[in-house]
């Protein structure tokens, strides 16, 4: 079967930057799609584990790795942690060459830097791929781009609509941006592979990724805890009493070596909480929330479905926020787009703040249903008017609340409305 490739955001920027360094690692989740888009882009690929050169690959990484690096340029190096010992030879072979688009560097986890030698700064550059937004995945129509907004935030919006229902964005949510999930056929088959990304975690990866045994029960508990407390500021210690509940000796470096192992294969990662310099009453939280790398893993890990979420559309707004967090870190990535959120202990917060590498921000609540929409811009408008007081401080570009509705619009208080469903 001939699979058509879906052109992938970080495209664009991964041909850019081949033309302004000499080597590209491209990060993220297995499956993500990170070799498909590399092949794109290559003309030689080199593939470490695959099983019929596997022993010959590992032989002449042991006795003359640069013999691996030969071949056509950009030359594709998939999985090449399997062999820490390449990351140095393509460090030289860039320092040698003194040219650029030489190598591109795949790899779904982060290695060890005491096997290699050399940081790699200035000579390989680090991008980091996630599993594909629903622009990239044919759902969003992306009639309103999150770019335009930041550059020309009085951009009219009120004629864009979505094209997704309730019952779409559930699914696309629990289907996930797996690139594999859109080949299959049958709805049971797109949903099935959530369910085999967890078990192949729990399973295999958690222990593989570092060598040290963990036991496949207590990972599945785990995620079946953060998925409980999703895009929540729930302490650790509640996350470990939750475990304790069910296994009685986890202790906090068992429970720490479980979470890095995860956060090294980018199943989860840190949100972080965002402290500006503002007059605020009340102290602001600065903690990190963890938030799965994609909303498709943590419905797997409450063994949930879309019939499920849709009975259950509390649950849901978490993982819907998971999935605007998602997508918002793609739109904005080769602007240097980072996503944290806004807290503090008298309840005020924002779900979403976005900052470009310029030092542009926007304030963005995610609010899944209309209900939500005037309390989300009312938290907007508080913040907002506490920053303004702050002559240090800039404003933010644009304040916007992101549904799960139909209709954009710009509300008289100038907070800005639209769909996930239109979002690119």
């Amino acid at each position: 079967m001939v699979v058509k490739y879906l052109p992938r955001i970080l495209d664009d920027d991964l041909e850019k930057c081949l033309t302004m360094i000499g080597a590209i690692l491209i990060v993220g989740p297995k499956w993500c799609g990170k070799t498909t888009t590399a092949e794109q882009h290559a003309n030689s690929v080199l593939k470490l584990q695959d099983k019929d050169n596997y022993k010959s690959n590992m032989m002449w990484a042991d006795i003359e790795p640069s013999r691996l690096l030969k071949g056509d340029k950009p030359r594709l190096i998939d999985e090449w942690q399997v062999a820490p010992v390449l990351w140095d030879s393509v460090r030289t072979s860039v320092d040698e060459s003194e040219d650029y688009g030489l190598y591109i560097l795949t790899g779904s986890t982060v290695v060890d830097e005491d096997s290699i030698m050399h940081s790699g700064t200035g000579r390989i550059h680090r991008m980091l791929m996630r599993p594909m937004s629903l622009y990239e995945s044919g759902e969003s129509n992306g009639q309103i781009s999150i770019m335009d907004l930041f550059n020309n935030p009085d951009i009219n919006i009120n004629e864009c609509e979505s094209d997704l229902t309730i019952d779409d964005l559930i699914f696309a949510a629990c289907r996930g941006g797996w690139p594999d999930s859109l080949n299959q056929k049958t709805r049971e088959g797109k949903l099935f592979v959530a369910y085999n990304y967890l078990e192949n975690i729990c399973n295999t990866d958690v222990s593989a990724v570092d060598g040290v045994k963990r036991d496949p029960d207590r990972v599945r508990l785990l995620l079946r805890s953060l998925a409980r407390n999703n895009s929540t500021l729930a302490k650790d210690q509640t996350i470990i009493d939750d475990m304790n509940a069910n296994f009685m000796d986890i202790s906090r470096p068992t429970y720490y070596s479980y979470v890095d192992a995860l956060k090294r294969l980018f199943v989860i990662e840190d949100n972080r909480g965002w402290s500006p310099n503002i007059k605020s009453k009340s102290a602001i939280r600065s903690g990190n929330k963890k938030v799965f790398i994609d909303p498709s893993i943590a419905v797997a890990a409450l063994n949930a479905n879309p019939e499920s979420m849709i009975n259950d559309l509390n649950t849901f707004g978490f993982i819907f926020e998971n999935l605007c967090i998602r997508d918002l870190s793609i739109y904005t990535n080769s602007h240097g787009g980072k996503v944290s959120y806004y807290h503090d202990k008298s309840g005020l917060e924002i779900d979403c703040v976005v900052h470009l590498r310029d030092g542009r921000y926007a304030l963005i609540e995610c609010k899944l249903g209309n209900d939500g929409i005037e309390e989300g811009s009312q938290n907007l408008l508080k913040i907002n008017g506490l920053i303004e007081k702050n002559d240090k401080l800039d404003n933010p570009t644009f304040l916007a609340v992101l549904t799960g509705g139909k209709y954009a619009y710009t509300r008289p208080d100038g907070v800005k409305v639209f769909p996930i469903g239109c979002l690119r």
